[in-house]
This record gives C-alpha cells, structure tokens and sequence, in this order.
C-alpha cells in the first residue's frame, strides 16, 4: 500500500472545481478504478490543501497530519506552494524569498525522515488579467515573483536531491483556457492538467 500526501494551498485543496474537485481528486479516483478493476497496488491519495496557506502554515502542521498518515510500506510526499507565500496583501510580502527558502529547507528534511519520496511543484502562471494589477482587498502578483519564487523552488530541490515538478513551463503558453474566472486559480481543464503531469509519478507505485 502506498499513500500519496499532498500538501498545498487553495489549488491543491481544489478550488474552483465543481466539477472534478481538483487534480489530487482526480488522482484519487484514479488509483482506485486501477486497485479496484485492474487489481492495481493500492494507491491513497489524500489532500491536505488549505486555502490561502503558505510555507509558515505548512510548518506549523507538517509533522502532525504526516504522521497520521503514512503507510507502513511506501509513502510520497507533495509540496505545492508558493503563491500565496510570493503575494502581497497592503503593499506587504507574505513570506520573503529568503524565509520561503529557509522554510520549504526546514519540510523538506521533517519530509525525509518519513520518505524519500519528496515532490516540488511549481507554482503556476496567472492570467494576464490580474498580473500586476492591484485591486483592494485582494492578493497583489505578478508573473515576476513567480518566475524568481519558481527558480528557487529549482534550486531548493536540486540541493536537496529531490524532484522538481515544472508545471509552470508546460502551463504557461496556454494559460488562460485553463484558469478560472479570478484568474488565479484553474478550472476543471487546468485541473486535468495538471494531474497529468503528476499521474505518470504516481502511476509506477500502482
């Protein structure tokens, strides 16, 4: 039995899917039609997304909801995180570049204690639409920081031996059939999406 944690913000969590419920949904059903039908190793998917959450949230609750989790056999680790770290509400930063580094640094060794297994996603473009546009009462990005917060999202993962999961590059160049109305999140195409580009990790544990 293997158990897939994926830990994450609002897009992990699956917002603005009604109609898949997001890409670790997606995943989920799945690895159970191939347990199920096709007598498949059996794969959990579980998602711990949290709207709105950065790499300070992930760190306060890291260990805990792992350890609830995992398998005796084999266990991966997903780490989906970074736009709201890279935002900035009132003209202030979220999370600073060096203390998304030191955190995302801090998970990914708890992480290796569990499993080798360790997955870094990028974070994903944003509509032309919102991109440097600032609006009251809402996150203020821009395709710039994504781009800086990505490139150390690389380098966190080269240093640490672990997989970098570039979404980004592969979503970029036709972003906006697959965001949603805001702009910022995807809709169930960028959901698919992006659960095909994580579905061939998940399937050599089936």
């Amino acid at each position: 039995m293997t158990n897939c944690l994926f830990f994450g913000d609002s897009i992990t969590y699956g917002e603005y899917d009604g109609v898949l419920g997001g890409y670790v949904e997606i995943l989920k059903r799945y690895c159970h039609t191939e347990f199920y039908n096709n007598n498949a190793n059996e794969v959990n998917c579980f998602n711990l997304g949290i709207g709105g959450e950065t790499t300070e949230g992930l760190m306060n609750r890291f260990e805990v909801e792992t350890k609830a989790r995992l398998s005796p056999d084999e266990n991966l680790i997903f780490f989906f995180y970074g736009a709201n770290d890279l935002a900035e509400r009132y003209d202030v930063e979220l999370v600073s570049l060096a203390n998304f580094e030191s955190n995302l640094f801090e998970v990914i060794s708890q992480a290796k204690e569990f499993t080798p297994n360790i997955y870094v996603i990028s974070i994903l473009p944003i509509s032309k639409m919102v991109d440097g546009i600032k609006v009251p009462e809402r996150k203020f990005r821009t395709t710039q920081k994504i781009e800086l917060y990505n490139q150390k999202l690389k380098e966190v993962a080269l240093q640490n031996q672990i997989e970098f999961i570039d979404i980004f590059s592969r979503f970029n160049s036709t972003k906006e059939k697959y965001l949603s109305k805001d702009g910022i999140h995807p809709n169930e195409k960028g959901y698919q999406f992006i659960a095909n580009q994580i579905k061939p990790i998940v399937e050599r544990y089936l």
